[in-house]
C-alpha cells in the first residue's frame, strides 16, 4: 500500500484498515510460531504499511492543531 493511497482515505478508513493489519499481523507471527507461514516478508510488508498509516494520522493530527 503506498502512501498516496492512504492520504485519500478518511480517518475512519484508515483506523479500520489500521485495525485490520495488526489482526493480520498477529495471525502472521503466530503462523511463524508454528511454522506454517508460507511467505515471511509479509511480515515486514504488514508492519511498513502501520507505521506509515500511523504516520500519516499523526502528520493529520500535527496539520489539525495548527489549523
Amino acid at each position: 500500500m503506498k502512501a498516496s493511497e492512504i492520504r485519500k482515505m478518511s480517518s475512519q478508513e484508515l483506523d479500520a484498515k489500521l485495525l485490520e493489519l495488526k489482526d493480520e499481523l498477529f495471525k502472521l507471527r503466530f503462523q511463524q510460531t508454528i511454522n506454517q507461514l508460507e511467505n515471511p516478508m509479509r511480515i515486514k510488508a504488514v508492519k511498513k504499511d502501520i507505521a506509515r498509516i500511523k504516520t500519516i494520522q499523526r502528520d493529520v493530527e500535527l496539520k489539525g492543531a495548527d489549523a
